[in-house]
């Protein structure tokens, strides 16, 4: 199922010329914690969710498992206001900078990335 239901893009053209979709429709964006440089967490955006995140600077996800639009924080009050969005070099994901109130996680948790340490740092 493609993930722009209805909703009409209001995408600037050439940003969405510039962006490359996977067959659902969808981009992957990496947050990151604009005070810190933490690695917050991943989302999926399509071209709706990217516009409204641009016009408003809250930032806007699809959800692949509710099939529907959200904007973080919404319910849970951890809300991001989004600093600046980048498109990286392939036009494939997309990188959002962002002020985070609240944990960024679903669990709770500052950032989504603590849960697993799968090789860690080496000791100097």
């Amino acid at each position: 199922m493609e993930a722009v239901l209805s909703e009409e893009s209001t995408l600037d053209p050439q940003i969405a010329a510039r962006l490359r979709h996977n067959d659902a429709g969808l981009v992957p964006a990496v947050v990151q914690d604009a005070s810190t440089g933490d690695v917050l967490m991943m989302a999926w955006m399509d071209d709706v969710a990217l516009a409204r995140t641009l016009e408003t600077r809250r930032a806007t996800y699809w959800s692949r498992s509710r099939q529907e639009y959200w904007v973080k924080g919404e319910t849970s009050g951890h809300t991001q206001h989004v600093r600046s969005v980048r498109l990286d070099c392939d036009g494939d994901t997309l990188l959002l900078r962002v002020d985070q109130v609240g944990g960024a996680c679903h669990t709770g948790d500052h950032t989504c990335f603590d849960a697993d340490v799968l090789l860690d740092e080496e000791a100097e």
